[in-house]
């Protein structure tokens, strides 16, 4: 049995917004007595939309009237009208991820497709959603080695680094196309980034806002960005920009990194071979692209072609909805409905570590989902194992309970999802070592993966099951 969805993407970027409309079909692939599991087998991009400039007010904040007319105008030239849509995501990322701008989008957006899945992504979840977007998961698991995606935009380069199609660390530069802006005409310099102007004026460069730019200063300062992205990837360079340069942390490189892609706006312009205005898009981004494919990446690393560059973006959200087996399942029911929470999925390697190596992976990768310095709820997504011993799931649970402290201590409700069927006894592990009725669910016999979004309805049938929409951001 398949269906048709008709779907919407929308990526909104501190540089630049782009709108895709896409068909997925679904299927339930499972039998006639299991659990219905409903996989996206298929997608088409029926429409891609003009990539416009990011419609910022002064005071940062997206200017959602604007948006909300592109879109309108989109939808139009597309020959579709927003009755058709039934599922959405918007990705918002970079300065424009702010808790203020995915409120205001969301309520902007609200009737424009049936149900939007709305990402607010810091560095790290940005790293995260560009890697898969670019396919650099899929290549790492199909051909066994680890692949770094850095997806360079206008602001940052985001850094994902995957292996065996597990993702294991990300990284965040302030390295990107617009961090100068010029006039295209006259090359007259308009903005420079803050930390740029830091290394101008050690260097004692003749680069200035207002003034036309000196081509051989601007090579050098473009240099200095290329060795950063190189030892970002583990190419000794020794740079003393290296942790200047860095967003939020680099990466830990206590593993090779055997074959590196790119994606982003710059990718464009490290593939391109055909000549053109340097500065035609009133940026660096051009030159920065050309540097990089002169660089020694190209030289020590596999470079592989990635799926998509500037459009690495969200084609939209396939839903599948699943009814969970009430005997399997622990919850305190206050916590539920529960709707949008991002899925964390933890390397299948992270598992087999020892309980207090397992707590620090979780501490760590729990960091992923910090936005302005504040811990977003997330669901904890573990494979578990099958029949396991007591001690065992006692150890999950303190991990589990150890590695999640900040959101504990800030009361958010903690929600863990398990593959195998143990989440009776896990949950009921978990429930004796939380403080007095602590906020939690934990269920199982759910796949999840990291990127996924994931709703859990009110209990039905007394009680004894859960309903559950995973929803899947699917790309280009």
């Amino acid at each position: 049995m398949s269906d048709k969805i008709l779907s919407v993407g929308l990526d909104l970027g501190t540089a630049t917004t782009q709108l895709v409309l896409s068909e997925l079909t679904i299927e339930n692939i499972s039998s006639l007595f299991t659990v219905p599991r409903v996989c996206i087998t298929d997608k088409k991009v029926l429409y891609k939309s003009d990539i416009i400039f990011t419609p910022i007010s002064d005071q940062l904040l997206i200017e959602v009237d604007k948006i909300k007319d592109f879109v309108l105008t989109e939808y139009a030239k597309a020959g579709i009208e927003k009755k058709d849509i039934q599922m959405g995501a918007v990705i918002i990322t970079g300065e424009t991820a702010r808790k203020e701008n995915a409120s205001h989008v969301l309520q902007a957006l609200s009737g424009y497709a049936g149900d939007f899945v709305v990402a607010t992504a810091g560095p790290d979840l940005e790293s995260i959603i560009a890697g898969k977007g670019a396919c650099s998961h899929q290549y790492s698991q199909e051909h066994h080695t680890s692949v770094a995606n850095i997806d360079i935009g206008g602001g940052t380069s985001n850094l994902a680094v995957f292996r065996e199609g597990d993702l294991i660390d990300t990284g965040c530069f302030d390295i990107g196309g617009r961090l100068i802006k010029l006039n295209p005409e006259t090359h007259r310099i308009t903005y420079i980034a803050p930390k740029l102007k830091e290394i101008i004026a050690e260097k004692q460069w003749k680069l200035h806002e207002g003034e036309v730019v000196y081509r051989e200063h601007l090579d050098a300062l473009i240099q200095i960005l290329v060795e950063v992205l190189e030892q970002s990837v583990g190419i000794d360079n020794h740079s003393p920009y290296y942790e200047m340069l860095q967003t939020n942390h680099g990466l830990k490189l206590n593993y090779e990194i055997k074959c590196v892609s790119f994606s982003g706006g710059v990718a464009d312009a490290i593939l391109e071979t055909t000549p053109v205005n340097e500065f035609q898009y009133g940026d660096i981004g051009i030159l920065l692209g050309r540097a990089l494919r002169q660089s020694k990446i190209f030289e020590e690393k596999r470079v592989i072609k990635s799926a998509e560059t500037i459009r690495a973006t969200v084609v939209g959200a396939g839903s599948h909805t699943t009814d969970i087996s009430g005997s399997t399942i622990t919850y305190i029911a206050n916590v539920l409905p529960i709707k949008n929470v991002p899925v964390l999925k933890l390397a299948s390697t992270d598992e087999k570590e020892d309980k207090d190596t397992l707590r620090e992976i979780i501490k760590d990768k729990v960091g992923w989902f910090t936005l302005e310095n504040e811990v977003q709820q997330i669901a904890l997504a573990i494979n578990g194992e099958n029949s396991p011993s007591f001690v065992r799931v006692v150890e999950y649970a303190e991990a589990i309970i150890g590695g999640m402290q900040e959101s504990i201590a800030k009361n958010i409700p903690l929600l863990v999802v398990v593959r195998e069927d143990m989440a009776k006894v896990l949950g009921q592990c978990l429930y004796a070592q939380l403080p007095k009725d602590y906020p939690f669910v934990c269920i199982d016999s759910v796949d999840v993966q990291n990127g996924d979004y994931i709703d859990i309805g009110n209990p039905v049938i007394e009680g004894s099951v859960l309903p559950i929409v995973v929803k899947t951001l699917v790309f280009n």
